[in-house]
């Protein structure tokens, strides 16, 4: 079994800060990804970026650069292609690497596994053809591939850039159509004071949209009845907005409303978490350096601890990593507050946009509460009718759901259906999200093999008597 002092899960922003950080501090650093090299979804292939695809991705993405290149140190062991399925006592990750299963233990382990895209079950979500906006942007990243024909639906910050990255690329989408309404945006005025002092954000948004209309892109907003029309794939998307029906002929569709943390290795081994309004998801309970509540060897760092972009998960990765070399002797608690002072200062600058796009952007109403004949769970074919159903008899929380309809149980073990579970059950119950609940989490969390297994219990049974 491998040691480290420090393992860490994921190699996207807070990941590859945090490693670097606990590295310069002494720290024997393992760092696992599933991705062949560093970046995380955000800055995906962000090394190989040649200047006409940078040119395209934008000067944000760049950014991630410097972190790559930061990286590699004496103390760091990256790990690539590596998938982690199950962690024990806090410390302990079981993983798969070319083939084979192995074990891992640090003394502290960072979970850093960032976000992922919120669901949008809208009718005809399933259809080849349908795909997130955040997929369309990891085609452009990793293979230079831009969807012809496309509509992008939903609503958030996102849907601009990935628009603006089309038209840079030549391939402008045939429309914008937004979910968010006026009312959306007046609300979110209470919150000007956070978005002034994130004006970087607010120009970065203006100027894209000031793009979209140069570049002549049909934007619709305060949509609603969206669903994707077509018979063996996507061939139209239709909707409401300003008092009519719309339609528009198109191959491909780009969903988004949102992200929200990734949190199935924190719920895995017990971290407590908590409804939030403001970003409508389950957000692990930890303290200011991220350090996970009721388990002290376990921090949480990044997007899936709470949405706060890029910027903000690179620091809150450094910020773990220094409270994590001061537990292990590394740093005493003067210079663990030294360094983290202006680290806190700027991740308090990052975030203060966030309560401001959060509510001008918030989910697609439609798609938190899908109609009936809406598929929910796509692995085992459930539909949100089906969940009403089991509540109507007597279903309460989401791993009940298991037992009626197999719900979850699929090969994403319910990262995708998981929310939108929580929120049918707590409407047709009446009851709140934390109420409610989530699924139960168990290992493994990827699938893995049976032949991986054994060869991991042999390779202990060896280890044993030797």
């Amino acid at each position: 079994m491998r040691e480290a002092d420090l393992v860490i899960l994921g190699a996207g922003p807070a990941g590859m800060a945090a490693a670097r950080t606990a590295a310069e501090a002494g720290l024997a650093v393992v760092l696992l990804d599933e991705q062949p090299r560093a970046g995380g979804q955000i800055y995906r292939d962000v090394e190989r970026a040649g200047e006409s695809r940078a040119a395209i991705l934008g000067a944000d993405y760049l950014k991630g650069a410097e972190l790559v290149r930061d990286l590699p140190h004496p103390n760091i062991r990256h790990l690539t292609g590596a998938t982690a399925w199950q962690v024990e006592e806090g410390r302990r990750v079981a993983f798969t690497l070319d083939g084979e299963a192995e074990l891992l233990e640090g003394r502290r382990l960072l979970i850093a596994t960032g976000a992922l895209e919120r669901p949008m079950p809208i009718p005809g979500w399933t259809l080849p053809g349908v795909i997130t906006a955040g997929a369309a942007q990891i085609l452009l990243k990793q293979s230079g591939i831009v969807c012809e024909g496309a509509v992008l639906a939903g609503c958030g910050p996102l849907l601009y850039l990935v628009a603006a990255q089309m038209c840079r690329a030549g391939t402008p989408p045939l429309a914008l159509v937004e979910t968010q309404t006026f009312s959306d945006g007046l609300a979110a005025l209470r919150h000007i004071g956070g978005a002034l002092r994130g004006w970087r954000a607010l120009a970065k948004g203006l100027g894209l949209l000031a793009e979209l209309r140069r570049a002549g892109v049909r934007r619709y907003t305060a949509a609603s009845e969206l669903a994707v029309d077509g018979a063996s794939r996507a061939q139209a998307l239709r909707f409401t907005a300003g008092g009519r029906t719309h339609c528009i002929d198109c191959s491909t569709v780009l969903l988004h409303h949102g992200v929200v943390p990734n949190t199935q290795v924190a719920r895995s081994i017990g971290v407590p978490h908590r409804w939030d309004d403001a970003q409508r998801a389950f957000l692990p309970e930890r303290d200011l350096w991220g350090r996970a509540a009721g388990l002290e060897t376990v921090f949480i760092a990044g997007d899936g601890g709470g949405i706060g972009g890029a910027g903000a998960a690179a620091l809150s990765g450094r910020l773990a990593a220094l409270a994590i070399a001061c537990d292990l002797g590394r740093l005493s608690p003067g210079e663990r507050d030294r360094a983290a002072r202006p680290l806190q200062a700027a991740l308090s600058r990052e975030l203060a946009v966030r309560p401001f796009l959060d509510r001008a952007y918030p989910p697609f109403a439609g798609a938190l509460l899908p109609g009936d004949d809406t598929l929910v769970c796509r692995c085992e074919e459930v539909t949100a009718g089906d969940i009403r159903r089991y509540a109507s008899i007597g279903c309460l929380g989401p791993n009940q759901t298991k037992a009626f309809g197999r719900v979850g149980m699929g090969p994403c073990q319910g990262r995708y259906c998981g929310l939108t579970v929580t929120e049918l059950l707590a409407d047709a119950n009446g009851r709140t999200q934390d109420e409610t609940g989530y699924y139960r989490i168990r290992p493994p969390l990827k699938p893995v093999t049976l032949g991986e297994l054994a060869a991991l219990a042999a390779s202990q049974s060896k280890e044993t008597t030797e």
